[in-house]
């Protein structure tokens, strides 16, 4: 991360221009922070824009990857992005400050103005939007928890400056009213368009300087029903921490709705990047991915973590990561679907079969790096974790 240059009016001019590019990564994946917003006491947003004027595609709901350098190590660290393609000359993410999580807090405390950002994306396919037309349904429910909120307020935003007649109901869960982020503009949203947009906040206590008068408690069926009694007409957006998603797959099960309208963003192993080996090993027992209902391998390699000094066994039809959870070691991990590129590691030695999603670049495949999340080892293995 380093620092960019000042930019002059004649700057300005140069990123409205009438034929700029699409960013590519692959070209400059930096890029320079123009603006960082407080939204509550724990949580910021930051407005990215290429060196070089460009602008971004994407669908929303979408996500980058930022790579970091911190403490003297790389770490790739994906984040929604909360911006709208609608106002495509920037990008933005939506950060919540974490209680002793590396990447957040580093973001908080020294990412400012100026700063330098290298990230690769857009990508994902959480979005109620298809080849850039918005789906078919003429009729939203989307549910937020905490941070979660961040790709359905680029879904809102970008029907919002879209001017879409859409029937949307936002529902958004946080702690007290002072947590509750992009308060604001959503409440804007909802007087801009009366008829067509609904935002209902619910809290689960006051505020110290404000006590909380909407709908209070954790989302339930009663506040369900309340905000949306035509519920099961909608399609249905969920993204927040993995209880408070589950506590809706069951509700909306409850009610008989048509899961198959039913769409959640959920990064496999988000909740486990920090987890002690034994409730890895819990959860990944829920998930399926017991020891006894693994197909036996022909061939199992040997898999040693250069830094830790561990070494595992992983049968070679297993995914590395899937091995080093089930062996209890820690690895950053979000999407285990080679997307995202969190779980990106250097091979010391050794080959993979890797079958990734787009969250690796050909040059760091060249440059001796791999997902674990999506290779499968044809040798026995050193990682540099």
């Amino acid at each position: 991360m380093d620092a960019s240059p000042t930019t002059s009016p004649d700057d300005a001019a140069l990123r409205l221009g009438p034929s700029l590019p699409d960013w590519d990564p692959e070209v400059d994946d930096a890029l320079i922070v123009r603006e960082v917003r407080e939204e509550t006491h724990d949580v910021k947003t930051f407005v990215l824009a290429p060196r070089t004027p460009c602008l971004f595609r994407y669908a929303p709901g979408q996500f980058l990857t930022l790579e970091l350098e911190i403490g003297g190590e790389t770490i790739h660290r994906c984040y929604t992005i909360s911006s709208a393609p609608t106002r495509p000359h920037t990008i933005s993410i939506t950060v919540k400050r974490v209680p002793g999580g590396p990447v957040s807090n580093f973001l908080h405390d020294t990412v400012k103005a100026g700063s330098v950002l290298r990230a690769v994306g857009p990508m994902g396919d959480f979005s109620c939007f298809s080849q850039g037309r918005p789906a078919a349904s003429p009729k939203y429910l989307f549910l937020s928890g905490g941070s979660g909120i961040t790709p359905l307020m680029s879904m809102a935003r970008t029907f919002h400056d879209l001017a879409e007649p859409r029937d949307i109901v936002f529902v958004h869960a946080a702690r007290a009213p002072a947590d509750i982020i992009f308060r604001a503009e959503l409440e804007l949203m909802a007087r801009n368009q009366p008829a067509t947009f609904r935002f209902a906040p619910v809290c689960e206590g006051d505020s110290p300087r404000e006590p909380w008068h909407g709908f209070r408690g954790r989302l339930n069926p009663g506040i369900l029903n309340h905000v949306a009694p035509d519920f099961r007409e909608r399609e249905v957006f969920v993204c927040g921490p993995s209880p408070f998603m589950a506590a809706v797959r069951e509700m909306l099960k409850t009610f008989g709705f048509d899961m198959a309208r039913h769409h959640e963003e959920s990064f496999d192993f988000a909740e486990l990047a920090g987890a002690e080996p034994e409730v890895a090993a819990e959860v990944l027992a829920a998930e399926g991915l017991a020891a006894d209902i693994v197909a036996p391998a022909t061939v199992t390699y040997k898999v040693a973590f250069a830094k830790s000094g561990r070494t595992i066994e992983c049968p070679s039809d297993m995914f590395v990561l899937d091995a080093a959870r089930r062996a209890g070691v820690r690895l950053p991990s979000s999407c285990a679907k080679g997307l995202c590129g969190t779980c990106k590691s250097k091979l010391v030695s050794g080959t993979v079969d890797m079958k990734h999603g787009g969250g690796i670049r050909q040059r760091e495949i060249d440059a001796g790096m791999a997902l674990l999340c999506c290779s499968k080892p044809t040798s026995d293995l050193v990682v540099d974790r």
